[in-house]
């Protein structure tokens, strides 16, 4: 009787999918629709750059880091920069960090995308959060 239930547990687990997060690779339009954040892998695990500005920030596409605490960085360009770091599967959801260069501020992250076309961007600082819903850019 037992080699009979640990075959049939066996076979569930075989059978059973591993839960892993839908991709989010691609290209997304932000909820604000100002840029479009490229998400690709980076070593192990997913990034998301800032590739194209659709709204001009204001000193234009040259725009600096100019809010970003640590003084060295403040002179790098925003077009181009990862502003989602370290994104892993985490079962239903990708979880990673999330850089806002506007208030200078990174939080924890998490990524799950809800269709072909919308992906859940929400950014956490301690027990607060706020959920972005992004779009898939044309």
């Amino acid at each position: 009787m037992k080699k009979l239930i640990l075959c049939t547990a066996a076979t569930v687990l075989i059978a059973s999918p591993a839960l892993s997060a839908e991709p989010v690779a691609g290209r997304w339009l932000t909820q604000e629709k100002d840029a479009i954040v490229e998400i690709a892998p980076c070593g192990t695990a997913l990034c998301g750059r800032l590739v194209k500005f659709l709204v001009p920030p204001p000193k234009g596409a040259d725009q600096r880091d100019v809010n970003n605490p640590e003084a060295s960085l403040r002179t790098r360009k925003l077009l181009g920069m990862a502003i989602l770091t370290g994104f892993t599967d985490a079962g239903k959801e990708w979880a990673g960090k999330i850089y806002d260069p506007r208030k200078g501020k990174t939080y924890t992250s998490k990524l799950v995308r809800k269709s072909a076309d919308v992906l859940h961007m929400k950014g956490c600082l301690g027990p607060f959060c706020q959920t972005q819903k992004w779009t898939r850019a044309k």
